[in-house]
C-alpha cells in the first residue's frame, strides 16, 4: 500500500455557531480516507497564538486570534494519501477576498510538516490509530 498522510482541519468559530459541522464532516468524509480524531474545543489565546505563530508579525495576527477565540472550534485529523492536498483543493483560496464561499469558515494545513506541528499543539495522543476497512478497496 501506498503510505499515507494526516492533516489537520479546523471548523471556525463562525462555521460550528452557523451549525455548518456536519456538512463539512460530510464532504470531507465522501472525499479523504479517514477520520482519525475530533474534538470540540475552546482553544486558549496561547494555543491559538502557537498555531498561528508563523503569521505572529502579519497586521491582522492579534484579530485573528481574538476571532479563533470567539467560539469553540472543531479540531480535526484526516488520514489518507495526499490528503493535506486534497484537503487544501477542498478549502480552496486563503484570502476570503478570492475565496468561493464556504472555506473561510475552516482552517487546513497546507503542508505534511505544518499538518505535523498543528496535530502536535492539539494533543496528538488522542489520535485513534485504525484501518479503515475500505482501504483495501481503495489503495493498492
Amino acid at each position: 500500500m501506498t503510505s499515507s498522510e494526516c492533516t489537520f482541519i479546523a471548523i471556525k468559530p463562525d462555521g460550528v455557531q452557523r451549525n455548518l459541522v456536519g456538512e463539512i464532516i460530510k464532504r470531507f468524509e465522501q472525499k479523504v480516507s479517514c477520520l482519525i480524531a475530533m474534538k470540540l474545543i475552546q482553544a486558549s489565546e496561547d494555543l491559538l497564538k502557537e498555531h498561528y505563530i508563523d503569521l505572529k508579525d502579519l497586521p491582522f495576527f492579534a484579530g485573528l486570534v481574538k476571532y479563533m477565540q470567539s467560539g469553540p472550534v472543531v479540531a480535526i485529523v484526516w488520514e489518507g494519501l495526499n490528503v493535506v492536498k486534497t484537503g487544501r483543493v477542498m478549502l480552496g483560496e486563503t484570502n476570503p477576498a478570492d475565496s468561493k464561499p464556504g472555506p473561510s469558515i475552516i482552517h487546513g494545513s497546507d503542508s505534511v510538516e505544518s499538518a505535523e506541528k498543528e496535530i502536535g499543539l492539539f494533543q496528538p495522543e488522542e489520535l485513534v490509530d485504525y484501518k479503515s476497512c475500505a482501504q483495501n478497496w481503495i489503495y493498492e
